[in-house]
């Protein structure tokens, strides 16, 4: 029987361990190595969805930003014949986060590939928006450039509304507000905007509203993080 690769998913907010299912620590106890975004959360993830799990017992490898020097290591304790265990900061593995290039080798080497259910910001998000979940596209970052940004938020707008689908995309937590003031004043009134932030945390806050609707209210998402789904008319 081939070895288990287990796909971790990691709370949103770290209060929020309720969204993890038990059956994912039956997956972490299966393991016997841990490749993760950032030790030392994953550390502390563990430890806070289940006290007896024995840290040490596990052999550790840091992904962030060394995935692909991470990759011979892997191959190594996938030939060793070892349960392997992804886990990125937030969410689920190779979703806007580390684990994919390792994932795509896993599937190379004809391991098991094993996802477990978990808390998705980008899929909750959409969920909650209300917005076109047939037809949806997850952009990432915009560029950073003003102009190129501009031009960007521009044509997000005209595909969506050329293929009736949903745009995702996500900002630095510190430059939430100039990206909501662009689209403001860049998207066309009667598009819709939904912000999603902290999700799944106390303060977790959903709206959808029409670039009009949004100007008439004060927001301030300076630091937190956020979702952004764009749907034009």
């Amino acid at each position: 029987m081939s070895n288990i690769v287990y796909l971790i998913p990691t709370v949103l907010d770290e209060m929020a361990t309720h969204t993890i299912l038990p059956y994912t620590i039956d997956a972490i106890k299966d393991s016997k190595v841990i490749f993760a975004e950032n030790e030392r959360t994953a550390r502390r993830f563990l430890k806070s969805i289940d006290k007896t799990i024995v840290i040490d017992d596990y052999e550790w490898f840091t992904i962030h930003k060394t995935e692909e020097d991470q990759r011979n290591v892997f191959i190594q304790k996938i030939k060793e014949n070892k349960n392997i265990a992804i886990i990125s900061e937030a969410g689920c593995p190779g979703v806007a986060d580390p684990g994919q290039l390792l994932i795509e080798t896993a599937q190379q080497l004809n391991a098991i590939v094993k996802p477990l259910v978990g808390p998705s910001s980008i899929l909750l998000a959409l969920m909650a928006s209300g917005m076109n979940g047939q037809q949806f596209q997850f952009i990432g970052y915009l560029p950073i450039n003003q102009q190129e940004r501009i031009h960007a938020v521009k044509e997000l707008e005209i595909e969506s509304r050329r293929k009736n689908c949903t745009q995702i995309f996500i900002e630095t937590p510190y430059r939430n507000n100039q990206l909501i003031e662009l689209l403001l004043k860049t998207c066309q009134s009667s598009t819709r905007i939904c912000i999603a932030a902290e999700l799944t945390s106390a303060n977790e806050y959903i709206k959808t509203k029409t670039v009009t609707e949004w100007k008439k209210e004060k927001v301030d998402f300076h630091k937190r993080p956020v979702i952004f789904l764009l749907k034009a008319s």
